[in-house]
């Protein structure tokens, strides 16, 4: 037997954070040295942090890393486990996405990211270039002062992998992995054993799963061990990093990590025998064929050994049933994590959350009362940095600490309810019971005297007054009618989070958070500049679908029960009068419900549809129930109203990242934002195509295999034609 025992990690680090991002790796190799491993794996860029963006460019970013790098061997840290310490590098005039594997204070090789991720919420090669080199090693100077302190002038730079006397390990970094051809193929062909994982892998709804298979199918046929290791943490913007270390043996889990914890190191340890790897690659005779015609991969030999002979000290890692989280569960944890750590970090003292008593306000104060929860659950598991950040941000004295999670809240949180004349009963005491069990601390105020002195001003100056389109005023006058609410609140969101902490004698301020969902974003169903204009936004790239489920779960599971009263209840912005014969709703103002805007959402950034393709589409996933032509007009619906909005995306709050259909502006969804509402040229071309089509001849659906796998609701609830509120610019 050879016996191998591993860490992998999963570290919260912060961009540009130098001092901390090296305490937390150095505490993580000395916890594997701990536990008797003899590699230890880190995340993608651990150095530095992976969302530094546009700091890579700086030369002062990549001598940081080296001054930290040297930092780390001076000592005795890597004597005996070698480490794999991710991080930027230039050689020559090209700047590098690195993995260093270092071993008794010594570099042995540096392997640059031969594949860089490039899409979505990456943009790597913005900042580095990829490893093209694919045949040898190369010598890499080392700079000076660090040439001089390990007494190493050179080491070996490039595509290879490292050869000790008993197997052989080698980096495949993240995006690698999910190439057409992985790295790990031709190595496992090499003789490679064990392969490290080094990601920077942000959260994303129902993600993990893909992320998981693709560690197992590496090993499941050729062998192997497989390595990961990420950060956990919002690293310092929108994406949040969900760690799960682990290790997968012959396609089996062996370790896994947290997927969403408070912590800020956590090390996952596993032992292996590697004969079961030469067992496995021995009995597959293709195997045997396709390794005896292998292309070679350069190597480096190392004189060391990392396993262990058969000792029943030694105990084995046996496989385990992978722990995947719900929906539900990651909407709760995903945000709630990222809010601790926003919060922590950016020196404010708590929340302040326009409340409504609506679905999306009462989701994200859930997350927040999640987040409180799990606070008090880390402190009395002993976690000392949760407890110290806990004391500072509760202002807690005389060795008090939070304990109960609702007397944290009352603490750090506040909720606002901001009533009118258009304001429920019903959402106002909704608000103040949510707000009653998470613990806010709660304010219910009317904002009509302030309404009122606006409309007044207006009336002095222009001699008119706009009324509803209830009372008889035309949509512009209903229109700037709403949006002077939404803007009065924002104002007053501002003003109390930066106020109430100073009535209460309270240091600090209070961050505001957002509360608009994907699908209202998609569809620029919001005043710009109105409460969604918010500090940061946990719920900012989740459909209003998962946010329901997620209200009906959070009633049960948190304990907050008046959730579920609340997720029944229509949607409606509350902005306009309630008549006898007229109540404002969501889907009625937007021309298109939720279930639709998930569907549009999905074609247009998932599937990469423009008007022409996804009408083509709907025909075949509603032609049983809508005419080409209607849902010809359901696009065209859609497609005028995002283009109208777009503009607002350039504003729209920073939101928490879980949905790969976000149409958040600047970093995610890079599409202008001025555009021809009329779509001319594509328009016409719908219509080219509704003309020759006979409503006999539609594809009814169970005929054939819908093009877009998810799930659409009923027919729109109005006609294209619909008023907009919230359309304010």
């Amino acid at each position: 037997m050879r016996l191998l025992k591993v860490a992998t990690c999963n570290l919260n680090q912060w961009a540009m954070d130098f001092d901390s991002n090296t305490q937390r790796i150095k505490d993580s190799i000395a916890l594997a040295k701990q536990s008797g491993a003899v590699i230890r794996l880190g995340p993608e860029l651990e150095l530095t942090g992976y969302g530094c963006e546009d700091h890579f460019l700086e030369l002062d970013t990549v001598t940081h890393a080296w001054e930290c790098l040297k930092d780390i061997l001076v000592g005795d840290l890597t004597d005996g486990i070698v480490c794999s310490i991710g991080m930027p590098i230039i050689k020559d005039s090209e700047r590098y996405n690195c993995q260093v594997l270092c071993l008794n204070r010594k570099i042995l090789m540096i392997r640059p990211k031969i594949w860089l991720a490039n899409d979505g919420n990456y943009r790597e090669l913005r900042w580095f270039t990829a490893w093209k080199l694919r045949d040898h090693l190369v010598d890499f100077q080392l700079p000076g002062e660090i040439a001089e302190v390990l007494g190493q002038t050179s080491v070996p730079f490039g595509y290879g992998f490292l050869k000790f006397k008993d197997t052989a390990i080698s980096a495949e970094v993240c995006e690698e992995l999910f190439t057409p051809t992985p790295p790990h193929s031709e190595l496992a062909l090499n003789g490679v054993e064990v392969f490290m994982n080094a990601s920077g892998s942000h959260h994303q709804l129902r993600k993990l799963d893909v992320r998981l298979r693709a560690f197992i199918d590496a090993t499941h046929t050729r062998g192997g061990v497989y390595m990961y290791s990420n950060h956990q943490g919002c690293d310092g913007g929108r994406l949040y990093y969900d760690g799960c270390a682990c290790v997968v043996v012959n396609g089996d889990l062996i370790a896994q990590g947290s997927q969403f914890s408070l912590k800020d190191v956590e090390v996952v340890v596993a032992q292996m025998d590697l004969d079961m790897v030469a067992s496995l690659r021995g009995s597959v005779s293709s195997f045997q064929e396709q390794a005896s015609c292998k292309t070679k991969v350069s190597s480096v030999e190392v004189p060391y050994s990392l396993c262990v002979p058969f000792n029943l000290k030694h105990r084995l890692s046996i496989p385990l049933k992978i722990k995947y989280h719900s929906p539900e569960e990651e909407i709760a944890f995903g945000p709630g994590c990222w809010l601790w750590d926003y919060l922590r970090r950016s020196g404010a003292s708590g929340f302040l959350l326009p409340l409504s008593g609506g679905a999306d306000s009462s989701s994200v104060a859930a997350i927040v009362g999640c987040m409180c929860q799990l606070v008090v659950k880390e402190i009395a598991n002993g976690d000392e940095q949760v407890k110290a950040d806990a004391i500072r941000i509760g202002n807690y004295k005389d060795g008090q600490y939070p304990t109960d999670s609702r007397e944290f809240a009352k603490r750090i949180f506040y909720t606002v309810f901001m009533g009118s004349e258009n304001s429920s009963d019903m959402t106002r005491s909704r608000a103040k019971v949510l707000a009653d069990e998470i613990g806010s601390w709660h304010l219910d105020l009317s904002i009509d005297g302030v309404v009122s002195a606006f409309l007044s001003l207006f009336q002095t100056l222009t001699g008119k007054r706009p009324r509803y389109k209830v009372d008889g005023g035309s949509n512009v006058e209903n229109l700037s009618l709403q949006n002077i609410q939404a803007r009065i609140r924002m104002v007053l969101a501002f003003m109390l989070a930066s106020l109430l902490p100073w009535v209460h004698n309270k240091p600090g301020f209070y961050l505001v958070l957002g509360s608009s969902n994907v699908d209202e974003g998609l569809r620029g169903y919001l005043t710009k500049y109105d409460c969604s204009a918010a500090d940061i936004n946990p719920i900012g790239s989740i459909s209003k679908q998962d946010l329901r489920t997620f209200l009906r779960w959070a009633a049960v599971h948190l304990g907050y029960s008046s959730l579920a009263e609340i997720e029944a209840a229509p949607p409606t912005a509350e902005l306009e009068p309630i008549r006898s014969n007229y109540t404002q709703l969501d889907e009625v103002d937007m021309g298109m419900t939720y279930e639709e805007l998930s569907v549009y959402g999905r074609l247009r950034k998932i599937f990469r549809c423009g008007p022409v393709s996804m009408f083509q589409n709907l025909c075949y996933r509603w032609g049983g129930r809508l005419t080409p032509s209607q849902v010809a007009e359901k696009v065209k619906h859609f497609f005028k109203y995002y283009s109208i909005n777009r503009h607002k995306m350039t504003v729209l709050t920073p939101s928490y990242h879980a949905e790969s259909y976000s149409p958040e502006d600047n970093r995610f969804d890079l599409r202008q934002f001025l555009y021809n509402v009329r779509w001319p040229y594509q328009f016409r071309k719908i219509d080219e195509l509704v003309s020759e089509l006979d409503v006999k001849d539609i594809v009814h659906e169970g005929d054939h295999v819908a093009a877009v796998s998810e799930g659409v609701g009923g027919m729109g609830v109005a006609a294209a034609g619909s008023g907009n509120p919230k359309v304010g610019f």
